[in-house]
């Protein structure tokens, strides 16, 4: 990371020097992602990818990126939803990875940020879903979240959606941080101490494959909790933005059965002080032909971000769209 900044930070100098295509824009564009060991920073690296062009790369049609001219972004790795939505309202980020359930609650500073609207976020687009995986150590199991009452239970990082969401869950079953061990730790560190018999159980939504999952599964070995059909549906009128999903047989290695689990959407959130012309060039360059390929060839998720996905639940989520995107996608015929 220390290299990129670097390299990134002499790049932003050239760039104020000879001027850009969006010279009222920051030229540096930063993306907040999560963790390293999970899905967003994969995703985020992948996306900022597409969408530069820093100054003096070849055009796209001689080979080279196809971005934004004169846009450099970059994927920072950050404690992911929470955070990230809070950066891009005060102006610390220009953009970030969000689970749809905080953004919405977050815009209209409703239930934990009551009172706390953040008015500036804008949705460029819905990305992918992401699964809830409630890991257990190998050959353990448990009948429902109110097992985990005086367990030591890996909540997620403060500053992410899935804390926020697991919270609310466990809360329903009776389980509150009065009568839990919890441990706030991002998706590396909860797998490392679920290893280790640290903990007895951890929460992380994400895209699967995640990475650090991976890793457990072939080396110590892990379990993936699988919840009711009742529990889903109490789930989904606790948080209507969760829905029933399922990580199929086989994604991490001994999982050998499928998990039906609770699922929510990831999006790219923009702060509404951005142009509409640069919003309009980042969506574009986002479903042009070199992207999809870095999308397609990056992490599993990446072939599920698609234009025809793109706007999948946004009207009724009660976050808007950035002008530019919206205009984007109207004029490519994906929004009346």
């Amino acid at each position: 990371m220390t290299l990129i900044k670097t390299f990134s930070g002499a790049l932003v100098a050239a760039a104020l020097t000879t001027g850009t295509a969006y010279a009222q824009d920051p030229t540096f564009f930063r993306i907040g992602t999560g963790s390293a060991g999970g899905t967003y920073f994969p995703i985020g690296g992948t996306i900022a990818n597409g969408i530069s062009a820093p100054p003096g790369s070849r055009p796209c049609d001689e080979g080279g990126q196809c971005g934004v001219p004169g846009l450099i972004a970059i994927a920072q790795s950050t404690t992911a939803s929470v955070f990230n939505n809070t950066a891009v309202e005060n102006g610390e980020l220009e953009a970030g990875l969000a689970a749809a359930d905080v953004t919405r609650s977050m815009y209209l500073g409703e239930g934990k940020f009551e009172g706390k609207p953040h008015p500036k976020l804008r949705v460029v687009a819905n990305l992918f879903p992401e699964d809830l995986h409630l890991v257990l150590p190998k050959g353990s199991s448990i009948d429902n979240l109110g097992d985990l009452a005086d367990k030591r239970v890996g909540i997620a990082q403060a500053g992410s959606g899935t804390q926020v969401a697991v919270l609310q869950m466990l809360e329903a079953w009776d389980v509150t941080r009065d009568n839990m061990d919890e441990a706030e730790l991002n998706n590396s560190q909860s797998a490392e101490r679920l290893a280790d018999g640290q903990i007895d159980a951890y929460f992380y939504a994400a895209g699967w494959p995640v990475s650090a999952m991976v890793q457990l599964a072939t080396t110590k070995g892990m379990e993936l909790h699988s919840f009711t059909d009742e529990d889903l549906a109490k789930i989904n009128e606790i948080i209507p933005a969760y829905i029933p999903s399922a990580i199929p047989a086989g994604v991490y290695e001994g999982v050998d059965y499928e998990v039906k689990t609770p699922a929510v959407s990831a999006l790219l959130v923009v702060s509404s002080d951005l142009s509409d012309e640069l919003v309009y060039g980042i969506t574009e360059a986002m479903w042009n032909d070199n992207t999809r390929k870095l999308l397609d060839n990056g992490h599993a998720k990446g072939k599920q971000i698609t234009p025809d996905t793109a706007l999948d639940g946004i009207a009724a989520l009660g976050v808007p769209l950035h002008p530019g995107a919206e205009k984007f996608y109207k004029e490519a015929g994906l929004l009346q």
